[in-house]
C-alpha cells in the first residue's frame, strides 16, 4: 500500500484539529456543570412599599396585591410573603395610584471567605441547598401580560434587586395607552431551593423575618 505525502499532510492536519477542539469542548462541558451545580443560600427577610405608576394597564388595590404575590412567587419568594393593600381613594375599583407593602423572605447565596487551603464558608444560620432557576417573567403561565408592560417595568427597577440573580436578560419600549406585544421583555435566573417542601414547613414561622436556626 503506497501512502502520498498529501495523505500523510492530511492525517497530520486532522489531528491537529482534534487536538486544539478538545479542550475547547471540555471547557464548555465545565461550565455546563458549574451552571447547574448547586448553591448554598439563607432566607433573607426584605420589605418594600410598591406604588405603581402606568397609564395602560390599571389596578384596583386588591389587583396589584393579587399581581405582585403572583410576581414575587415566580422570582422565588418563600410563600410565607405578606403582600397588603396601601391605603386606597378607591376601593374596589381601578386607583390612580395603587400600592402595596411587601414583607418576604427570598434566598440569598451563602458567600464566603479565601485561606491558603480554598474558599471557606461563612458560619451562617438555616442555610438550605439551593440552584439556579431561569424564569421569563413575561411569557410564564401567569406571566406579565403585553398590556402590564409599565408593570414589568417597574418589577425590573423596584422588585428585582430584592433578590439574588444572574443573567439578566431585560428590555422595553412601552408606550402609554398603547398595548404593543412583545414590548417588554424580563428574563433571568433566581435562587430557589432544592427541597420545596422544606422551603413550606419553614414558611409556618413568622412571616417578614428570616428564618431561625
Amino acid at each position: 500500500m503506497h501512502i502520498t505525502r498529501s495523505e500523510v499532510g492530511l492525517a497530520i492536519a486532522a489531528t491537529a484539529v482534534a487536538l486544539v477542539c478538545m479542550p475547547a469542548w471540555g471547557a464548555g462541558d465545565e461550565k455546563e456543570a458549574a451552571e447547574t451545580r448547586g448553591q448554598s443560600a439563607v432566607w433573607t427577610a426584605r420589605e418594600l412599599s410598591f406604588v405603581y405608576v402606568g397609564f395602560t394597564a390599571q389596578y384596583s388595590c386588591e389587583g396589584l396585591r393579587d399581581r405582585v404575590t403572583d410576581v414575587l412567587l415566580q422570582l422565588g419568594a418563600r410563600r410565607d410573603l405578606e403582600v397588603r393593600e396601601s391605603p386606597c381613594v378607591s376601593l374596589g375599583r381601578p386607583d390612580a395610584f395603587p400600592g402595596v407593602r411587601i414583607r418576604m423572605n427570598v434566598l440569598q447565596p451563602v458567600t464566603g471567605q479565601s485561606t491558603a487551603a480554598g474558599p471557606i464558608a461563612t458560619p451562617t444560620p438555616a442555610a438550605v441547598p439551593a440552584h439556579w432557576k431561569r424564569i421569563d417573567l413575561a411569557s410564564a403561565r401567569n406571566g406579565v401580560t403585553a398590556a402590564e408592560c409599565e408593570l414589568l417595568e417597574q418589577v425590573k427597577t423596584d422588585i428585582l434587586p430584592l433578590f439574588a440573580t444572574r443573567n439578566v436578560e431585560y428590555g422595553s419600549h412601552c408606550q402609554p395607552h398603547q398595548v404593543q406585544l412583545g414590548a417588554a421583555w424580563l428574563r433571568a435566573e433566581v435562587l430557589v431551593p432544592d427541597d420545596q417542601k422544606a422551603a413550606a414547613d419553614l414558611s409556618t414561622g413568622s412571616p417578614g423575618r428570616a428564618p431561625g436556626p
